[in-house]
């Protein structure tokens, strides 16, 4: 059995570049389904959040249009429910990342709010990085990688190719003309090369240790391939 560390961002809102508060949080799928896949094959899940708040669910990711209809919409409240991981999270700050065998950031808006700028986050992945510790990021996870910074100021990322939500997708999606900024852009000024799928399709990016998805349909592959890489 592994231990699989669960970094969820604490954010409720997203601040829009007008200064609003847009209300977000992590994205159910993106926390459900690696979650599902990660206990039935027998491993162990433990939450942690900025300051060990309860995380918020984005609440457009709850809807009958984000699973498949009211039932599959249902099944996942329900699930997020019953997922007591979630309302009993460690503090960031307090978490050995190589005590775990696996570390996994989901999305959902909130990480570009968060995790993004958020320090005991960034020494975290930067220490599981070297120390060899599988890492898998999803959708808007990725914004967690921003805060990987070295000494010099050196992203600890910076020769890796990864998997993001896109600049596209962020446009379909409605927020690309009001967001501060885009998480492909940051990633691309940060030395990472962002390597770009269809949008709304899964797109998962295998570098050593380091697994990335493109947005919410990547969430199954990409635990998939994590729990290749801890057999």
């Amino acid at each position: 059995m592994a231990n699989i560390l669960f970094v969820i961002t604490g954010a409720d809102h997203w601040t829009l570049a007008d200064g609003t508060a847009h209300p977000t949080g992590f994205w159910a799928e993106e926390v459900l389904t690696p979650h599902q896949m990660f206990t039935a094959a027998g491993h162990h899940v433990t939450v942690a959040t900025p300051g060990g708040v309860v995380p918020t669910a984005d609440q457009a990711s709850l809807t009958p249009e984000s699973n498949g209809g009211q039932d599959g919409a249902d099944d996942a409240r329900h699930a997020l429910a019953a997922m007591t991981e979630l309302h009993h999270p460690r503090k960031l700050d307090e978490v050995d990342p190589t005590a775990f065998d696996a570390v996994f950031y989901p999305g959902g808006h909130g990480p570009m709010e968060d995790l993004a700028v958020n320090a005991d986050s960034g020494a975290l992945l930067t220490r599981a990085l070297d120390h060899g510790t599988p890492l898998g990021v999803v959708c808007h996870g990725p914004a967690a990688l921003l805060a990987a910074t070295r000494p010099d100021g050196a992203n600890a990322f910076a020769d890796h190719r990864v998997a993001a939500f896109t600049n596209a997708e962020e446009a379909q999606a409605g927020f690309a003309d009001k967001a501060p900024w885009l998480l492909q852009d940051r990633l691309t000024d940060a030395g990472l090369t962002v390597q770009v799928g269809e949008p709304w399709t899964p797109n998962v990016v295998t570098d050593r240790t380091l697994i990335t998805g493109q947005n919410p349909a990547s969430s199954a592959p990409l635990a998939a391939e994590l729990l290749t890489l801890l057999r």
